[in-house]
């Protein structure tokens, strides 16, 4: 399924920069990407609008929480690593 870049979501673009901007040590520009695009298409879907404003906070919210995952595995990761898994 060819998911949607922030340059096919007129008006989205920016969303899109800001949010590279602020989680580039994180994630990956597609990344961000997909998550502006999903966070629009679920707007619509739940409101049957989709404002930038809210697409922001939604995409923001996903990667927050995609990075919180990230981190756990590599915290996960290391400790079996070194030995001392839970």
């Amino acid at each position: 399924m060819a998911h949607l870049r922030d340059g096919d979501l007129p008006g989205y673009e920016e969303i899109g920069e800001r949010l590279t901007e602020e989680f580039g040590g994180v994630h990956a520009p597609e990344t961000v990407s997909r998550c502006v695009a999903a966070a629009r298409h679920g707007a619509r879907e739940v409101t049957g609008a989709a404002s930038p404003d809210l697409v922001e906070r939604i995409a923001r919210k996903h990667l927050q929480v995609l990075a919180v995952v990230a981190a756990e595995k590599l915290r996960q990761t290391s400790r079996t690593r070194l030995g001392n898994a839970p």
